[in-house]
């Protein structure tokens, strides 16, 4: 083959710009400390890389980011329950203080004073928010549990306005006790002389027991101008849809001494007491609801109750977050505007509101405890039921000692102190009816308080273990970020020694290259001519 100086040349520019090339190459992987600087370079390393980097991407986001958040969000519920632990334990040991029966009615007072203090504290823990959302209240997380100081406000106007249907079966059911004072009411010192308490004997007080469903609130009865508000109430069964009917009664109408009468009657008789809000049964009126549920599937038959509520107040647990139930409020232009929640509760679908955070590859974890689960409204209305009680002891107490003062200005043997002394024992036979249902109640507030504080132990429990859940998933998570990481950086990454010798050979070739060419292209045929 015939080689001209053209060829050389051709040839050695050749070489040369290919070395500049790879020495180019070279150089810029060392600027970037990258293999490739476009998926041409290397389409095996450019595919890895971006399942590598992807995969790098979501560990960073489950690692930093959602590990993170829903851990945070677990703490403080752990620091709300503990509070709430804190609170029942007090509770307990107020409520064992108060069952002292040598304590008196002024005593009673202070301790159950201290023990609304509580409950105050108890519900207003409920409101716990992270980062603005409340952690108890499901998926509405920007509503509080209970209604804050700016339902005074609101109520200005007669809204909001719940109708309320509370799905209970039969183990809802209490019996309280009820003693019947008869006309010791508002009896003492200055009026025992008034007709209308002639012939009072201790034979006229009565004590008995009455069936009890006490709902979630008091305070029933319609007192807003705006529709629905009613002071009615419907009961039905849910199987059947039959009904139970109830008659309206005023609890200044005496509804307790009613219902205690009527135990004996071959009638039943169901009272509704919308101040209270409690339904009361007589012996007839329980036993046929008994029979009815036992024919309808046994104490899983359900009865669902229905009212309205439109008067609030501060601490309140807002309806929406327990029950079916439609919200009258006021738009943005003062229009009634109607709401409707959880309507599926009535057909049996509701599903639980839990919040779960991506922590992993198809890996959930729930970091919210619900409501239902620790803030019941059994704690209030206890406590309602021991204020009520301790009112009544205070009075009879105070006729009793009123009596006691009258009797001791009396000559013993007189008319007027045979019949001042029948009043006394009747008071005192009231009193101490009504002081005994006091200590049961306290004694019954006890185990009510260790059930809410084992429901609260339960829910801490369940915190604790998606807790330490969480931390073996970030551990594995940490793992597996720095896994991929390494694997990212054997693919990605160069050598920086090895690709540092080459860059020297490179220069050391293409430096040779040039001398070798410059010595070749200095001799040519016309040298010779």
């Amino acid at each position: 083959m015939r080689m001209t100086n053209k060829i050389m040349q051709n040839n050695s520019l050749y070489n040369i710009n290919n070395n500049k090339i790879l020495q180019d190459k070279l150089s810029t992987m060392m600027s970037t400390q990258k293999k490739i600087t476009r998926p041409s370079d290397d389409p095996v390393i450019a595919i890895r890389a971006l399942r590598l980097r992807t995969n790098v991407t979501e560990l960073t986001q489950f690692y930093e980011k959602n590990a993170p958040d829903a851990e945070i969000w677990l703490n403080v519920t752990e620091g709300a329950l503990d509070t709430t632990t804190k609170v029942l334990t007090e509770m307990i040991r107020l409520a064992n203080k108060g069952a002292n029966k040598d304590l008196g009615s002024k005593d009673l007072d202070i301790i159950v004073g201290q023990m609304k203090s509580l409950r105050d504290e108890f519900y207003s823990t409920g409101n716990v928010d992270y980062a603005g959302r409340y952690i108890f209240t499901g998926y509405r997380t920007d509503t509080t549990l209970s209604f804050t100081e700016e339902i005074q406000e609101q109520q200005k106007d007669g809204y909001p306005i719940y109708k309320i249907t509370e799905q209970k079966t039969i183990a809802a059911f209490d019996t309280i006790n009820h003693t019947n004072i008869g006309n010791l009411d508002g009896l003492n010192k200055d009026n025992y002389t008034d007709t209308k308490y002639d012939n009072i004997k201790e034979q006229d007080v009565e004590n008995g027991n009455i069936h009890r469903l006490r709902l979630s609130y008091d305070g029933l009865k319609g007192q807003s101008k705006q529709p629905p508000a009613t002071d009615d109430v419907e009961i039905k069964f849910a199987q059947s849809g039959a009904t139970i009917a109830a008659d309206t009664v005023s609890s200044t109408d005496n509804p307790y001494d009613q219902i205690l009468a009527a135990n004996n009657s071959q009638t039943a008789k169901v009272i509704f007491v919308p101040e209270t809000g409690e339904l009361l049964f007589n012996n007839k009126a329980y036993a046929e609801i008994e029979d009815t549920i036992k024919n309808l599937g046994g104490t899983d038959a359900e009865l669902q109750i229905t009212y309205t509520k439109d008067q609030w107040q501060k601490g309140d647990l807002r309806p929406e977050h327990y029950f079916a139930c439609e919200s009258t409020v006021k738009d943005e232009a003062g229009n009634p505007k109607t709401i409707e929640y959880n309507k599926e509760y009535l057909d049996g679908k509701g599903v639980k509101q839990t919040i779960e955070y991506d922590v992993g590859y198809n890996q959930k974890i729930q970091v919210n405890t619900t409501a239902d689960e620790v803030f019941s409204h059994g704690m209030d209305r206890d406590i309602d039921d021991l204020e009520k009680a301790l009112a009544s002891l205070a009075d009879i107490d105070a006729t009793k000692i009123d009596l006691d003062k009258v009797l001791k200005g009396l000559d013993e043997g007189t008319a007027e102190y045979a019949d001042v002394k029948k009043k006394y024992d009747a008071a005192e036979k009231a009193y101490n009816y009504i002081r005994e249902n006091v200590h049961d109640m306290l004694q019954r507030t006890i185990t009510k308080a260790q059930g809410y504080l084992d429901d609260t132990n339960v829910a801490i429990t369940d915190n604790g273990t998606r807790s330490q859940r969480l931390d073996l998933i970030s551990n594995r998570l940490m793992d597996q970020k720095t896994t991929f990481q390494v694997l990212q950086s054997e693919n990605e990454d160069i050598d920086i020694a090895d690709v540092m010798i080459k860059l020297t050979s490179t220069e050391l070739t293409y430096n040779s290259a040039l001398m070798a060419t410059g010595k070749i292209m200095q001799t040519s045929l016309m040298n010779f001519i």
